[in-house]
């Protein structure tokens, strides 16, 4: 028996009806509309925001452009980023609260520790806080911040709905993608991107509505900046089977950059995170700007470097320079919490790199390199890959950026040199694992974890129970089909669980009693906690690990309607079903 639901308007219980529909595997109707919707969010925000970006940039700038750092005087380039780190250390003791945090690590943390629950404020963070990195030159790019506003708005749609805690890891996924696809104009790229470094899975469930939303965020953004690629690049040659040993030593070379980048980051991280925020954000600002003193190429996101180094407008020392300090100073903003992102900044390095290595081979030791801006573009795919440890996403990235699709094959060796590289020789993990990991943070990717993340507490919950006053007559057991599990509520909270046969037994042993206090009566009680039936079954696997109990209480979240039972998990019947 179940206890009835409050009388409630037709409207709530569709939307009952919705919510709950869409914590199933097979919601893929429901779950599009949603992902349509995320996508037309997040393209609306991002627009907005590469549109105050690009236009305050272009109001300061030497001639309006908005990537012109090299034309700023000594002063400004010292005093811009660290300027900007004194308006961010502002920002965040105005708005930041203990538990806000930016970037994608943060969306990492909150999908996989707290359900893909967002705050509000945090979004609003994120906009201001990169609008200002970006502004005022750090060596930072616009994605990351773009994947957390993305993904913010994605979780936050799905609270004010009120869906099940799966359903907003979804909706989680479609902003992520929606952010990669509407910021770098590469569909593809973002839902490879959502489902190889958020989700970590590839989901038929979660495919669809991801997809949907990166069609429309594109969509938005194209009608909005145009359907140009993000770096204009004139056919280049293909690479010939000759040269497989060259794309072989620049997977090498790009793999221990990545390696240095990394190891930079950390060793960084732990070298400051005694200092206070507003001692890193100054030192960052103050990195950035000291080491922009000598090559202005760092600040900024760098896609007019790129473009260079593509065009083989650059001197070796000079690729050489911006390689190595775009890497130091890239990895102290990150270190020291700038709120911006690392993805363009990777970009600039292994195009730099790429080039560097071609004209070396080229001009220094005569070997026959055909086109040193191909090897910048395949260094640019390595590098990315080697720092997320994201072999597709990369790939596809680099691909839809330049829109050659002769790079696609020689690419992925290198991404596959450099990816071994970094992850086999030198053992270093995917950047965003390494940043979770000096939060004191880690993360199993077993199968089981991911399929219990799929799924809701009503999969698993029985229905056979009843709920029960502590101290009660047998009067009230007439009426009453006594079911599988008993929930003992005092003062309307479940307290504890019995089995129904149990209490059977235990009348018909005792007919003398009239009243009977069931915390009291010598029965065998399973101790008992409260779940949302928004949560997942994964968030039930970890209550019965950390609260020690023996069954679950599912209750209801309808706003409108009081906190009541929904139905019982017991541990074992868990165990059995579920854990394998």
């Amino acid at each position: 028996m179940k206890y009835k639901l409050p009388n409630k308007s037709i409207i709530t219980k569709h939307l009952d009806d919705f919510r709950f529909q869409t914590a199933r595997a097979d919601a893929l109707i429901h779950l599009s509309i949603l992902g349509l919707l995320v996508g037309v969010l997040t393209s609306v925000v991002l627009t907005f925001f590469i549109f105050c970006v690009n236009s305050a940039l272009a109001l300061w700038l030497p001639m309006g452009d908005s990537e012109n750092f090299e034309s700023l005087n000594l002063a400004s380039r010292l005093m811009a980023p660290v300027l900007g780190s004194v308006i961010l250390l502002l920002i965040f003791k105005l708005i930041a609260k203990d538990s806000d945090g930016v970037g994608v690590v943060n969306v990492l943390e909150r999908l996989r520790y707290h359900d893909g629950l967002i705050k509000a404020r945090s979004l609003v963070l994120q906009f201001i806080g990169a609008a200002v990195a970006l502004v005022s030159g750090h060596s930072v790019g616009r994605e990351g911040p773009a994947i957390h506003m993305g993904s913010a708005l994605g979780s936050l749609l799905g609270q004010q709905l009120k869906l099940p805690h799966n359903s907003v890891r979804t909706l989680l996924a479609c902003g992520s993608a929606a952010a990669i696809s509407a910021a770098f104009n590469t569909p593809l790229a973002g839902v490879i991107f959502a489902m190889e470094v958020i989700v970590i899975e590839y989901s038929f469930a979660s495919f669809i509505p991801i997809m949907i939303a990166a069609v429309v965020a594109t969509g938005i953004a194209q009608w909005a900046f145009g359907s140009d690629a993000l770096l204009h690049i004139d056919a280049m040659p293909s690479i010939s089977a000759a040269e497989i040993p060259f794309l072989i030593l620049l997977g090498v070379l790009v793999g221990c950059a990545s390696t240095l980048f990394t190891y930079l980051i950390k060793a960084i991280s732990l070298k400051t995170q005694s200092l206070g925020l507003s001692m890193r954000f100054i030192l960052a600002g103050f990195v950035t700007g000291t080491l922009a003193l000598f090559i202005p190429e760092i600040m900024g996101m760098g896609y007019d470097t790129i473009n260079a180094a593509i065009l083989g407008q650059l001197s070796m020392w000079l690729l050489f320079s911006i390689m190595l300090l775009k890497l130091i100073a890239t990895a102290c903003a990150i270190a020291c919490g700038i709120p911006a992102g690392l993805i363009s900044p990777s970009l600039v390095i292994g195009a730099v790199g790429g080039a560097l290595m071609a004209s070396f081979l080229h001009h220094t030791l005569g070997l026959p390199i055909q086109n040193s801006g191909i090897y910048a573009i395949i260094g640019m795919s390595a590098m990315m890959g080697a720092c997320l440890q994201a072999p597709l996403a990369a790939l596809t990235a680099v691909f839809e950026i330049t829109t050659h699709h002769n790079i696609i094959w020689p690419s992925m060796l290198s991404i596959v040199v450099a990816q071994l590289v970094s992850r086999q020789i030198f053992k270093q993990p995917p950047v965003f694992d390494l940043l979770l990991s000096l939060r004191g943070l880690s993360y199993q990717h077993d199968p089981v974890t991911q399929s219990l993340q799929r799924s809701n507490v009503k999969d698993a919950m029985s229905e056979d129970y009843v709920c029960l006053a502590r101290v009660f007559t047998r009067n009230t057991l007439e009426h009453i089909n006594l079911p599988e599990w008993i929930v003992i509520e005092d003062n309307q909270m479940p307290v504890a669980a019995i089995a129904g046969h149990h209490l059977i037994a235990y009348l018909e042993q005792h007919p003398e009693l009239d009243a009977i206090d069931l915390l009291d009566a010598p029965l065998e009680q399973h101790t008992i906690a409260s779940i949302d039936i928004r949560s997942t079954l994964a968030k039930a696997r970890e209550m019965f690990s950390q609260e020690k109990v023996a069954m679950l209480c599912v209750t209801h979240w309808n706003p409108l309607a009081q906190t009541f039972v929904q139905g019982v998990i017991s541990r074992e019947s868990f165990n059995q079903t579920f854990i394998r």
